[in-house]
């Protein structure tokens, strides 16, 4: 009855999922009201949880077998349809087919005419003419924006988001971009990505099982991998490179807990260079002995970096200076909590003190051999802290928070989900407050009801074994 259960539920997260990504339009951000994706997506994430609960009592034989089973399912449904949430993986597609054509993505912006022979119709397709409309075109469809190409003004239609701007991906996202299509060519649209976003999420699912078995942890927790709607939703069906850095992240963990810190520091490196936020993930691996790791991610982040710089020269940095300052951070106002306390930049300082803080903690607290909670709250705190209204960051998050079976912090992918679709900043604000005191709720309760008290006694018979020193030794009269 309970695999019975289980079955039907995932069965209705495949459906719910594939509907969502086939029938429901696009996601539109400035529209009013409660849009059908919303619902949809409150509903997977009610599946997900019942799914959940339901595995727990499960044989661990049939779990395992449902989790890769799922897996499959959910994450071959999200590919149903074309992205509908984000339109980052048209700007992939499209700097992957720069670099095939032998030009550095970081030299021209997808709207410089000097690229115009790599134009595709669905990258670019052909404006509608309009009299009434500005520029005298129209650019019909859901993905699709109007830019003016530079130096000409002319109207393009492109679903490339940015065309105006040098892309802002480091060089291991910018091999991937090119190796997908190499692959696939220029002319498939939008599953080339997805597909490579479904056999990374499978890995992560694979390499969980494995991990969990090998340490003896139960490997139903890597469900919370395998069936959550964020990794099905962002990871394939919007095809977020943030999966990519997930995954590399995860396996350097997994190399440095079992005492390869080499390899596991070129793997860190090579996260790093997916898209930069992975470097977060450091301080839990780097422990009393953090040299070697360090100079491995170092030295293959500059090594991937080595061949864009010399075609394009500080031009590596791409539009990622301007992306952070127009996403807020500069100034402070992306923090939706933050800004509460410490407006402005202030914002910015405080946000850095307590990441800095958080880092220094799970660095000096945290045993590279079993690091996944180091992980958990490192990557969940600054996630918490900095409040990016980008769901698809927690991508990083989730592989650990299976790993560690810390289940409670699926909260914070939760809330920035709602960031995401409601832009609301003051329900914003109550969302990632509810995920705070949930999680700390939580985690209490898993310490124990002794917790404080065990941490007061020892305290307090620290303060009595002091004064008991103090006081058989004689104290001068001049000091009394």
């Amino acid at each position: 009855m309970r695999i019975a259960v289980t079955i039907v539920l995932l069965v209705a997260s495949t459906l719910a999922t594939a509907l969502s990504v086939s029938i429901l339009p696009y996601y539109d951000d400035k529209a009013d009201g409660v849009q059908p994706l919303m619902v949809f997506t409150l509903l997977l994430w009610m599946l997900f949880a019942g799914t959940l609960l339901s595995l727990r009592r499960v044989p661990t034989r049939a779990a395992v077998a449902l989790v890769i089973a799922g897996s499959v399912a959910i994450g071959g449904a999200a590919m149903m349809g074309p992205p509908n949430t984000s339109t980052d993986s048209a700007r992939y597609a499209w700097d992957g087919i720069v670099q095939n054509a032998g030009i550095s993505p970081y030299e021209y912006v997808p709207a410089d005419p000097v690229l115009a022979p790599l134009r595709t119709e669905w990258l670019f397709p052909t404006p509608t003419p309009d009299a009434d409309a500005a520029g005298g075109a129209r650019c019909p469809g859901e993905r699709v924006m109007k830019v003016k190409e530079l130096g000409t003004g002319e109207v393009l239609c492109t679903t490339i988001n940015r065309a105006t701007v040098p892309t802002i991906y480091p060089p291991m996202s910018e091999i991937f971009f090119a190796g997908i299509r190499a692959l696939a060519g220029d002319g498939p649209q939008y599953w080339p990505s997805q597909l490579a976003g479904l056999i990374m999420s499978l890995g992560i699912t694979g390499i969980l099982l494995h991990t969990l078995t090998r340490l003896g942890r139960d490997p139903r927790w890597a469900a919370m991998w395998g069936f959550s709607p964020l990794a099905a939703t962002e990871g394939v069906t919007n095809s977020h490179v943030d999966l990519l850095g997930a995954l590399l992240l995860l396996v350097a963990t997994v190399l440095v807990a079992s005492g390869r810190r080499f390899s596991g520091g070129l793997a860190l490196g090579a996260s790093i260079a997916s898209k930069l936020i992975p470097v977060i993930g450091a301080p839990a691996l780097l422990g009393k002995r953090p040299f070697r790791i360090i100079l491995a991610s170092i030295a293959i982040f500059l090594l991937l970096y080595v061949p864009y710089i010399l075609a394009s020269g500080i031009g590596v940095l791409g539009y990622l200076p301007g992306y952070l300052g127009e996403e807020g951070y500069g100034s402070g106002k992306r923090f939706v909590l933050l800004s509460l306390v410490a407006p402005g930049q202030w914002g910015l300082l405080l946000a850095a003190v307590l990441v800095g803080i958080t880092g220094l903690l799970v660095w000096r607290k945290t045993d590279p051999a079993n690091p996944w909670v180091g992980q958990v709250v490192m990557i969940g705190v600054t996630l918490l802290v900095v409040t990016p209204r980008y769901a698809w960051y927690a991508l990083l998050l989730v592989p650990f928070i299976a790993m560690s079976g810390r289940w409670e912090w699926l909260a914070v992918p939760l809330a920035l989900t709602e960031r995401l679709l409601v832009g609301d900043t003051t329900l914003a604000r109550i969302t990632i407050a509810v995920a705070i005191m949930f999680i700390l709720v939580v985690t209490l309760r898993r310490a124990g009801p002794g917790a404080f008290g065990r941490g007061a006694s020892g305290v307090l018979r620290r303060y009595r074994r002091i004064r008991a020193v103090l006081g058989t030794r004689s104290i001068p009269a001049s000091r009394a």
